[in-house]
C-alpha cells in the first residue's frame, strides 16, 4: 500500500507540468544580450510602436537578468526581438443613453513578436499577441482630453508583461 501511495504521488507529480521559474524558457542559456530595435508599425495610429517597444524593453530590464540593447544588427547581440504592430482599431462600446454619444470605446492592438538567433534560426514566435483596453470619453468637450494615448500605454505594459511571461516562463 505505502508503495502505491509513493507511486501514485510520484506519478502524479511528474504529470502535472511543474517545473520551477525559469526553467523551462524559449531563450537557450547561452543567450546574454537582446536586441530590441523599435516596433514596425504597419497601422496609422501615432507613436503606438514606441510605446510598445519601451515597455518591452522596461519589463525585460526589470523581470530579467539579459542585457537589453536597441541595435539592430543581429551580429551584435545573442538574439534579435523584432516586432510589428499588426493593428490597431477603435470602436465604441457604451453610449451616454440621453445625449446618445459615446461613451466608453474598446480599443485593441494586435502585434506580432519574433525572436531569432544570429544564424536566423527562430527561437520564439508569436503572430498574433491581441490586447484589449477600455477607456471612457470625455464628455464635456470644453475640458476634452484625449484618452486613447494613456490606454495604448496600459495596453503597451499589459502586452510586454505577457510577452516577457511568455518567452521566459513558457506559460
Amino acid at each position: 500500500m505505502k508503495r502505491f501511495v509513493l507511486l501514485s504521488v510520484l506519478l502524479a507529480a511528474t504529470g502535472c507540468g511543474y517545473h520551477r521559474a525559469g526553467q523551462a524558457t524559449h531563450i537557450p542559456a547561452g543567450v546574454r544580450t537582446l536586441a530590441v530595435p523599435v516596433f514596425k508599425n504597419n497601422t496609422q495610429s501615432y507613436h503606438t510602436e514606441v510605446a510598445f517597444t519601451q515597455a518591452v524593453v522596461h519589463a525585460l530590464n526589470n523581470r530579467t537578468r539579459y542585457v537589453v540593447t536597441s541595435d539592430e544588427r543581429p551580429e551584435n547581440s545573442d538574439a534579435l526581438l523584432t516586432g510589428t504592430i499588426v493593428s490597431q482599431t477603435v470602436a465604441p462600446l457604451t453610449y451616454d443613453s440621453t445625449t446618445g454619444q459615446t461613451s466608453s470605446y474598446l480599443i485593441t492592438i494586435v502585434a506580432k513578436v519574433v525572436l531569432t538567433a544570429p544564424d536566423g534560426r527562430v527561437l520564439y514566435k508569436n503572430n498574433g499577441f491581441s490586447f484589449r483596453e477600455q477607456y471612457q470619453s470625455t464628455q464635456d468637450l470644453s475640458a476634452f482630453i484625449q484618452e486613447d494615448s494613456p490606454a495604448v500605454q496600459r495596453l503597451a505594459r499589459n502586452f510586454a508583461q505577457a510577452l516577457v511571461s511568455d518567452m521566459v516562463e513558457s506559460f
